[in-house]
């Protein structure tokens, strides 16, 4: 049986509506009383993730920013990768041409971006942000950095993607969170070596672990956990990286909640 229950969040444990329902709420506040751990795992900002946290009211780990950052469950970071100061410089020197992006960087508890506007963001239900200076960014305890297209086209963020990955390889990791929603870390940053550091933290190896998630942010952790479960309504690419892989229903039905209850939870 498995030992550690690994979640992403936006499309996969919440609704549409970026919220917990209360079945799903209830199944994590059992699971956590029957002794078994839970842990978040997103490409979210650790502040989000640990308001959260609070509102569903378990003691959970918390791996954030795509695995760039581990908090404990008493909210210390036990695990910090950064992207290195001169490639943070060199990327938003390269990105800011681009008038049609929208640059959104993670460091420390801020979250700070090139342009404020009405356009909608990654995820809904954000904290607070607030402007930096392209011609003077910066570029320390930098954890990962997102970008958005205006024009919500996916085609012309994919074109962003593949120049990067040319322009910077083995320097970063660069994946899609959402089909509108690109993302860079360091390289070897991922949700499964961070789920591996969780489970090693706790005593366990990874083969221990469930993970669910839906985007190709997810792929490393489904694949790597000892089982790997993908949302029905993940993104055909996400389906082609992992064929083999279980397929359950939909966030808005609770799917993740009504798996756990029948594989995982113990009868009442």
């Amino acid at each position: 049986m498995y030992k550690i229950t690994a979640s992403d969040l936006d499309g996969t444990l919440l609704a549409s509506n970026h919220r917990i329902l209360p079945y799903t709420k209830k199944v994590l506040n059992d699971l956590h009383e029957q002794g078994k751990e839970f842990v978040f795992a997103t490409g979210r900002h650790h502040i989000d993730v640990a308001q959260m946290r609070e509102e569903i009211g378990i003691p959970a780990f918390m791996i954030t920013s795509n695995g760039a950052q581990i908090h404990n469950a008493d909210n210390e970071v036990v695990f910090q990768q950064n992207l290195p100061s001169k490639i943070v410089s060199a990327l938003i020197k390269l990105l800011k041409d681009d008038k049609n992006l929208k640059i959104n960087i993670y460091r420390n508890d801020d979250w700070l971006v090139n342009t404020i506007d009405d356009e909608e963001t990654c995820v809904k239900n954000h904290f607070p942000h607030s402007l930096f200076d392209t011609n003077n960014p910066p570029v320390e305890n930098v954890v990962k950095i997102f970008l958005i297209h205006k024009e919500k086209d996916h085609e012309k963020l994919a074109k962003w993607e593949t120049q990067l990955n040319e322009q910077f390889s083995g320097q970063i990791h660069v994946t899609f969170s959402s089909y509108l929603c690109l993302e860079i870390m360091d390289a070897g940053v991922s949700k499964g070596h961070a789920l591996k550091e969780v489970a090693k933290l706790k005593g366990y190896q990874l083969e221990d672990c469930i993970a669910f998630g839906d985007g190709m942010n997810d792929a490393e952790m489904l694949s790597m956990a000892g089982k790997g479960v993908l949302m029905g309504t993940a993104h055909y690419k996400v389906k082609e990286v992992l064929p083999n892989i279980e397929l359950i229903g939909n966030s808005d039905d609770e799917s993740v909640a009504h798996y756990l209850v029948d594989k995982l939870l113990d009868d009442a």
